[in-house]
């Protein structure tokens, strides 16, 4: 806090300011808000412990996106080798907070989402950003039987369900890698988009990638801190999918097609998820996200159960927790 401190009064100069917490990461980044004594608009200070974190990604996607057209925080000062950034203020309302306090809004604001993403994905070109390689969606599955079948249940899978596992994995690997190829913010929902002027404002998108047509799609449709009637995000995913094919995206022509490349695209997703929900209070301490896991594995086990391909998936899901869980925020 001390360099940080330092580091702020010589970008800075003389002005007086107080720093407080912004938010809450599930990394090793932390963010302050920077409250100036002479009523100047507020800024946001990060601190990615070197070692830890690398700002460097941060700023390049920063750039990508925002010329790209859509509303991320304006990089300010930085100090790349200390880990600090000063960034410009998107406010404090996110939108689960936003969609919590008026429900009637969630048209707007998905529609304001969807535009944000469409404007994120025409600006896509190869090389820009890291492959969404099979090897990193591959890790990305692992952490399941890893974190959430061994540590978290207790449970040693035998030979039979370890094939099953294997041989579904290897059926939604080759669903994900088959989708045509964006920009993918890869945490694209209600925590990380801010109302604001123009809306949304996006955070947290360091670790872009260069990868499926929906992953993105799915981070915002099927959240994990907050969840939709399905007949809702049907018609939210129509509404994605109109935009998409009006401005140019590969999108599937047929609808279907493309609602079942955003269903085996989310189950990836809400694998990885459980997994990573797992590690985060196991290794990390961070317990709460443990709450967040029901309403993943029920959007994960709607999935599974249209596709008779991934039947044996949702058997195992049974085997190893039989009584399934429907809590979260429901509206």
């Amino acid at each position: 806090m001390a360099s940080l401190r330092h580091w702020l009064e010589s970008v800075l100069g003389p002005a007086a300011f107080g720093l407080s917490p912004a938010s809450n990461d599930a990394s090793f980044r932390r963010y302050f808000r920077v409250r100036f004594e002479d009523g100047r608009p507020s800024l946001i200070a990060m601190d990615a412990p070197p070692g830890r974190e690398d700002c460097r990604p941060y700023v390049n996607v920063a750039a990508l996106f925002a010329a790209a057209g859509v509303h991320v925080p304006a990089v300010q000062a930085s100090n790349l080798d200390q880990g600090f950034l000063l960034l410009s203020d998107l406010g404090n309302t996110t939108y689960l907070a936003a969609l919590g306090e008026a429900e009637d809004s969630a048209d707007r604001l998905y529609g304001d989402a969807l535009d944000a993403l469409v404007r994120i994905q025409l600006a896509s070109r190869p090389g820009a950003l890291p492959e969404y390689s099979r090897e990193l969606l591959a890790r990305e599955l692992a952490l399941f039987p890893d974190w959430y079948v061994a540590r978290q249940l207790g449970r040693e899978l035998t030979a039979a369900q370890r094939q099953a596992i294997e041989e579904s994995f290897a059926l939604l690997l080759a669903n994900n890698l088959a989708q045509p190829r964006v920009f993918v913010h890869r945490d694209y929902h209600s925590r990380n988009l801010m109302l604001a002027e123009p809306n949304p404002g996006i955070l947290d998108f360091q670790d872009a990638v260069y990868g499926p047509l929906t992953y993105d799609l799915v981070s915002l449709l099927r959240d994990a801190y907050i969840s939709w009637p399905e007949e809702r995000i049907i018609d939210w995913c129509v509404r994605y999918w109109e935009k998409a094919r009006s401005a140019g995206l590969p999108v599937a022509a047929d609808f279907s097609a493309f609602y079942r490349d955003f269903e085996w695209m989310g189950a990836q997703r809400q694998i990885k998820v459980l997994g990573i929900f797992a590690r985060l209070c196991y290794r990390d301490g961070k317990e709460g996200y443990l709450g967040d896991q029901p309403l993943v594995m029920r959007y994960l086990r709607g999935a599974c159960g249209r596709y008779r391909e991934l039947g044996p998936l949702a058997r195992l899901l049974e085997q190893l927790e039989p009584a399934e869980r429907t809590v979260g925020h429901t509206f």
